[in-house]
C-alpha cells in the first residue's frame, strides 16, 4: 500500500471528513464518544441535544439523578451503564479537574467509560493533539487494504497506522477512514466495484 496513493485518493472521496457527533466543548464531546460505543452517531444526536440542554456541565450532570439521565438516553445501546458512566465521570471531572476536561491522556483514561479509543477521540478533536483513534471502521479498512493484518488487536492497529501515516494526518485521516468504511467499505456487500483502492484490497470476498 502505498501510503501518499491512500491519503490522495482519501482526500478526493472524502474532503470535508469530520466528527459527526454534535459537540460545542471538550465535555460535550467526552459525554457524545462515550455513548457512542456500538450505538450510531445519529442515535446519539438524537439524545444529547436534550441531555446536554439539561445538564450543561459535569456540575450538573454530577448530580443527575440516575432514573433521569436514563430516561433520556433509554433509546441508545447499553444506556444503563452509559448512564452510571457519564454521571460518575463529571463527579470526577468536578472533584479532581475543576469540571475541565484533562488533555493528558492518563487523566482521560482513568474516567468511567472512557477507554484509548475514545481518549484518542477527545485529545486530536477538542485539543488538537495529535492521535488516530481505531474503531470497528478503522480496524476493517486496514485490515483489507492490508495496512494491519486480521489477527491484531486495536492497540496493534492503532500503532501500525501511526508508523505508517505522518502525524499530520492522522486526526483528518481517522474520519476519513471512518466515511470510508460507513459509506463505501461496508462490512456487508462493500461496494467493490467502484473502489479506487480495489488494487490494493486484500478483501478475501472483493468483486471487481
Amino acid at each position: 500500500m502505498n501510503i501518499t496513493h491512500f491519503l490522495d485518493t482519501l482526500n478526493q472521496m472524502f474532503p470535508d471528513a469530520k466528527a459527526e457527533l454534535n459537540y460545542s466543548n471538550p465535555f460535550e464531546l467526552l459525554i457524545a464518544v462515550v455513548l457512542s460505543a456500538q450505538t450510531t452517531d445519529k442515535a446519539v444526536n438524537k439524545v444529547t441535544e436534550q441531555l446536554f440542554a439539561n445538564y450543561p456541565n459535569p456540575l450538573a450532570l454530577s448530580e443527575a439523578q440516575l432514573s433521569d439521565v436514563e430516561n433520556i438516553i433509554k433509546t441508545i445501546g447499553l444506556y444503563h451503564n452509559k448512564a452510571k458512566n457519564i454521571i460518575a465521570l463529571s463527579k470526577e471531572l468536578v472533584d479532581k479537574y475543576q469540571g475541565e476536561v484533562p488533555q493528558e491522556r492518563e487523566q482521560l483514561e482513568s474516567l468511567p467509560g472512557v477507554g484509548r479509543k475514545t481518549t484518542n477521540v477527545v485529545i486530536s478533536n477538542a485539543f488538537g493533539i495529535p492521535a488516530l483513534a481505531v474503531d470497528t471502521h478503522v480496524a476493517r479498512i486496514s485490515v483489507r487494504l492490508g495496512l494491519a493484518k486480521a489477527t491484531d488487536n486495536v492497540l496493534e492497529i492503532e500503532k501500525k497506522l501511526n508508523r505508517k501515516i505522518p502525524k499530520e494526518h492522522w486526526l483528518k485521516v481517522h474520519h476519513q477512514m471512518i466515511f470510508f468504511g460507513r459509506y463505501h467499505c461496508l462490512a456487508k456487500n462493500p461496494k467493490c466495484q467502484s473502489c479506487p483502492l480495489i488494487d490494493d484490497c486484500k478483501y478475501k470476498d472483493k468483486q471487481k
